[in-house]
């Protein structure tokens, strides 16, 4: 599958943003979907995921209350709505893929398809 993120951009702190990723190849049901970040100078870091019909989602305690995650299997995409963003949130943000997971996973090692990454930038 071919993953392809956008909607990051420069915004104030306290501000929104809303990424997307769209998928094409197989079936987008088939797939749990991550969102990940990396900051400079830092490990990639588990943000948000859900299941593959978006029954269940989970949500780093970083963004808790802040982000949602949500997913439209007919349209191949999952989106990341960010509300009350920090500076701390600046990051390049990566949406990924788990073909067949029967568990929804936090750890990057199990995702077997990235998008290429957008940047996010929260001024203070």
């Amino acid at each position: 599958v071919q993953l392809q993120a956008f909607g990051g951009g420069l915004v104030q702190a306290g501000g929104s943003l809303r990424l997307s990723c769209t998928a094409s190849g197989r079936p987008f049901s088939n797939y749990v979907m991550g969102w990940f970040r990396q900051a400079p100078g830092k490990e990639r870091e588990f943000v948000a995921s859900i299941s593959w019909n978006g029954g269940r989602t989970y949500y780093a305690d970083s963004v808790k209350g802040r982000f949602t995650i949500s997913r439209d299997n007919a349209k191949n995409t999952v989106t990341l709505r960010m509300n009350a963003l920090k500076p701390e949130d600046t990051a390049v943000y990566y949406c990924a893929a788990d073909y067949g997971a029967a568990m929804v996973s936090v750890d990057p090692v199990v995702y077997d398809y990235w998008g290429q990454g957008t940047l996010v930038t929260v001024s203070s």
